[in-house]
C-alpha cells in the first residue's frame, strides 16, 4: 500500500462562481442498473422513439481539443479545496474547453479522506470512481495522494497523475498544442416522466496514424453540492459547495468499452446509452446541475484525445 502524502506545493485561495442553486441532499447517489441502452426509460413505444426520437448529427466543424482536469479528492483531506478551487479557475477560465470531474477516490479506493463518519456524513464515492482510483493507485507510480489529478491523463516524465501545481501549465499548453484527432459531438433525449436521459455520440477519428484501440466513457456529473468538507486549517465547512462531483459511469463501466468496427457506419463510429436522473429523497435534487462528460482515450496509453459536455435538458 502506498503511503498517503498531503501535498502544499501551493496556497492558492479562489472565490468560488456560484451556479444561481446549489443542491443541499441527505441522501447518497442511488445505485443503478448497469444497461448500455435501458428502453424501458422511453415513455412509450421503443420503435416511435426510433422513428422520432433518434437524431442526426450535422457535420461536426470543431477544430479545438479540449482539456479534462480529473480532480481526485476527498471531503476529508484539507488541502483539496485548494486543489478544487485551481481546477475550477481554469474551467472558468477557459469556457467550453476545460472540463473538470472530481473523484472522490484515493490510492487505495475509499481511504480516511473519503470515509463517512458521524461529522462527515455525505458519501460522495461510488463503484466507478473507486475502481479507477484502486487502478491507477496500482499502476501510476504519480498517484500517491490527495488532491492529485491527470490532465487528458497526458504522461509526463512517465507519470500520468500530476500534482495541482502543475495543472495550470500542463492544461495551457495542451490548450496552445490543440492537437485534435479524435472528435466527438453528442446529443440526449431526456424524458421527465420517467426520468430516462437516452445519450447518442458520434465518434470521428479524424487521424488516421491512431492504431491502438479507442475506449469511450461517460461521466455523470452533479455540480454546486452543499456538503462537508475539512479546510486547510483544519475547521468544518458545512456549507462547502462541492463542484463537478464524479456521481457513476454510464453503463457503470470504470473504463468504458471499446469503440469497434461493430458501431461504424459511413465511416464514423455511434455509441448510444441511457441513464435515469437520481430522484434524491429529500427533494432538493435539481436537474440543471447535473450534466454528463463524454471523452474518447486511448486504452493502451490512457491519453484522452477528446473530451466534451452534454447537458440534461
Amino acid at each position: 500500500m502506498k503511503q498517503v502524502f498531503l501535498f502544499i506545493a501551493f496556497a492558492v485561495v479562489f472565490g468560488l462562481s456560484m451556479l444561481p442553486s446549489c443542491d443541499r441532499v441527505s441522501n447518497p447517489y442511488p445505485i443503478q442498473p448497469c444497461l448500455e441502452l435501458d428502453t424501458a426509460l422511453y415513455p412509450g413505444l421503443w420503435s416511435d422513439y426510433i422513428s422520432n426520437e433518434w437524431p442526426t448529427f450535422s457535420p461536426n466543424t470543431n477544430q479545438n481539443r479540449n482539456v479534462l482536469i480529473e480532480d481526485f479528492t476527498g471531503h476529508k483531506c484539507i488541502f483539496c479545496p485548494a486543489a478544487a478551487d485551481l481546477a475550477h479557475q481554469l474551467q472558468q477560465a477557459n469556457p467550453g474547453r476545460v472540463f473538470v470531474a472530481s473523484i472522490h477516490s484515493g490510492v487505495d479506493g475509499i481511504g480516511d479522506f473519503q470515509s463517512v463518519d458521524a461529522e462527515y456524513t455525505l458519501d460522495f464515492t461510488n463503484p466507478d470512481g473507486l475502481a479507477i482510483g484502486t487502478w491507477f493507485g496500482l499502476n501510476d507510480p504519480g498517484f500517491v495522494g490527495n488532491p492529485r489529478g491527470p490532465i487528458n491523463r497526458v504522461n509526463i516524465g512517465g507519470n500520468i497523475f500530476q500534482g495541482p501545481g502543475q495543472w495550470s501549465s500542463i492544461t495551457s499548453t495542451l490548450l496552445t498544442e490543440n492537437n485534435l484527432r479524435v472528435n466527438l459531438q453528442s446529443k440526449l433525449n431526456y424524458f421527465p416522466s420517467t426520468k430516462g436521459a437516452f445519450v447518442h455520440v458520434e465518434v470521428d477519428k479524424i487521424d488516421p496514424t491512431l492504431t491502438n484501440d479507442l475506449g469511450i466513457v461517460g461521466y455523470v456529473i452533479e455540480d454546486s453540492l452543499v456538503g462537508d468538507q475539512k479546510m486547510s486549517d483544519n475547521s468544518h465547512n458545512h456549507d462547502y459547495v462541492h463542484r463537478d462531483i464524479h456521481r457513476k459511469n454510464l453503463a457503470c463501466m470504470p473504463f468504458g468499452r471499446q469503440i469497434t468496427s461493430a458501431d461504424m457506419l459511413n465511416g464514423k463510429y455511434y455509441i448510444n446509452y441511457s441513464f435515469q436522473v437520481p430522484n434524491q429523497l429529500d427533494g432538493q435534487y435539481n436537474i440543471e446541475n447535473m450534466h454528463v462528460l463524454i471523452y474518447v482515450y486511448d486504452m493502451s496509453t490512457k491519453e484522452i484525445y477528446q473530451v466534451i459536455k452534454q447537458k440534461i435538458e
